[in-house]
This record gives structure tokens, C-alpha cells and sequence, in this order.
């Protein structure tokens, strides 16, 4: 019987002077989900204190920015925080990588290694993609907070509470809102599904690991934007209830997309 060819796509990337392949695999289907999101399950269940200490740093981080902005009556500023906030979640998961690594590699589960899975390998490659995080998060605050003066313009109303929100201007506002928060997001999507997991996994530089990011979105473009949007979906849910949802489903969305890279990136 004839062996079924590996539809596989080839990213050549330069590591300490030679060129060495990596290939994205273009083939994922809807069950490759569902495995990494019980594989994710699995590794949060077997290292519970991980994925509830980096969710903790990630609520406390959002309870404290929504605590400031209502307390100063600053609506303009905690509805595009608030809805923008998810964004910082890849960056918060990179400890989760290195957890579901070392246990996929037998390697010892320490608070030393985990914590500094943030610096990557030396060479601040992991930084500098925090760095384009934390800016894409400012970027899109500056443009909703654009979008919500604009409407407070247009509605001539001067309201600022839930009577504008629920106004004409205010439903207006949160559509557009809704539209450009969801291109920025899956922009940073694309470049980070990818990225940051192989940056724990390989020594490449950042770019390489977007430019795979990318690949591995082109070849996968069906699957990997329906993961997008279960994503967005559950990150959302799980920020009802004060936050509190995020200490599951932080962990397990976390661990679940390290098991996707290992199944997209070969």
C-alpha cells in the first residue's frame, strides 16, 4: 500500500551559523483540536500550581486595571481595556509552554526553570515579543478609545454611563468597536500561535518564529481561525464572573496550544 506523503511545508531558519528546517504541517483537522485540548486538560491537571499561579497574575493584573479605571469613573479607558486584555494572554501562557514541555520531555517540573522560561534561551527573544504584545495591547486601547470619543461626539448626549452605551451612538460604538478589536486581536493571533511556544522549544529569533507563525496560519487558515474564535470565545466567558473563569481556562488554553505547536511545527 502506498505510504500517504507528509503534506508538510518547509521554513528554513539560520541557528548558530547553519540552516535548519522546520516544517509546517498543513493538514491539521478539527480533531487536532480537540486532542490538544485534552492533552492541555491533562498537563494542568498533573501540574495544577503552575497554571493557577501564572491565571493569578493574569486576574490580579485585570481586577486591578478595572478596579482603577471605575474607581476614577473612567469609562472611556475600562471598555477598551477590559475587551483589549486577552490580547496579553500568549505572553502570560509562556511559563504553561515550558511546563507542557519538560513534562513531554521527562524533564524536572522546577519554579527556577518555569519562571525563567520568560527570558527564553539567553538571547531576550521572548522579551522582545513581549515587548510587541504590551505594544499591540497600548495600540489597541489608543484606537478604541478613539472610536468611544468619536461616538461621545456624535451622540451630542454628553453621557458617558450605561444610557450611552445602550443608545443608538453607544451600539454604534461598540459594533465598530467590536470589528477592529477582533482584526488587531487575530493579527496578533496569527504571529503569536506559533511564535512564542517555538521560541521555548527552539533558539531561533523572533522573526523566524513569526514568519512560521504565519506559515503554519496560511496552511492551516480553516482550522487555526476556528481555534481563534473557541479562543475568544472562552477567554470572554471565562472573564464574566470577575475573572475568576480564567484560572481553568487560562491553564488549559495555555498547555492545549503548546500540544497544537508540537502537532503544526515539525
Amino acid at each position: 500500500m502506498a505510504k500517504t506523503p507528509d503534506r508538510t511545508q518547509d521554513l528554513r531558519a539560520p541557528q548558530n551559523g547553519d540552516v535548519r528546517p522546520f516544517k509546517v504541517a498543513s493538514d491539521l483537522t478539527l480533531h487536532d483540536l480537540s486532542q490538544a485540548l485534552a492533552a492541555g486538560a491533562r498537563d494542568f491537571r498533573r501540574a495544577p500550581q503552575y497554571g493557577l499561579f501564572f491565571a493569578s497574575i493574569f486576574v490580579a493584573a485585570g481586577l486591578a486595571i478595572s478596579a482603577i479605571l471605575t474607581t476614577r469613573e473612567m469609562l472611556e479607558w475600562l471598555i477598551p481595556a477590559t475587551a483589549g486584555f486577552p490580547i496579553l494572554a500568549p505572553f502570560t501562557a509562556v511559563g504553561l509552554y515550558e511546563v507542557s514541555r519538560r513534562r513531554a520531555a521527562g524533564e524536572a517540573l522546577t519554579w527556577g526553570a518555569i519562571l525563567g522560561a520568560v527570558k527564553g534561551r539567553g538571547d531576550d527573544q521572548i522579551l522582545s515579543m513581549g515587548v510587541i504584545i504590551f505594544v499591540a495591547f497600548g495600540f489597541w486601547v489608543i484606537v478604541a478609545h478613539a472610536i468611544f470619543s468619536i461616538a461621545i461626539v456624535e451622540s451630542r448626549s454628553g453621557s458617558e454611563g450605561l444610557d450611552f452605551l445602550l443608545s443608538q451612538a453607544g451600539l454604534i460604538m461598540l459594533a465598530a468597536g467590536t470589528v477592529v478589536g477582533a482584526v488587531i486581536a487575530f493579527a496578533f493571533y496569527a504571529i503569536t500561535v506559533v511564535s512564542l511556544p517555538m521560541l521555548v522549544d527552539h533558539e531561533v529569533d523572533f522573526l523566524t518564529a513569526i514568519i512560521t507563525s504565519l506559515r503554519a496560519m496560511k496552511a492551516n487558515r480553516g482550522v487555526l481561525t476556528a481555534w481563534a474564535a473557541f479562543i475568544a470565545a472562552a477567554l470572554f466567558v471565562a472573564t464574566i464572573p470577575a475573572f475568576l473563569g480564567l484560572f481553568v481556562v487560562l491553564p488549559m488554553l495555555g498547555h492545549a496550544t503548546w500540544h497544537l505547536y508540537r502537532r503544526v511545527v515539525r
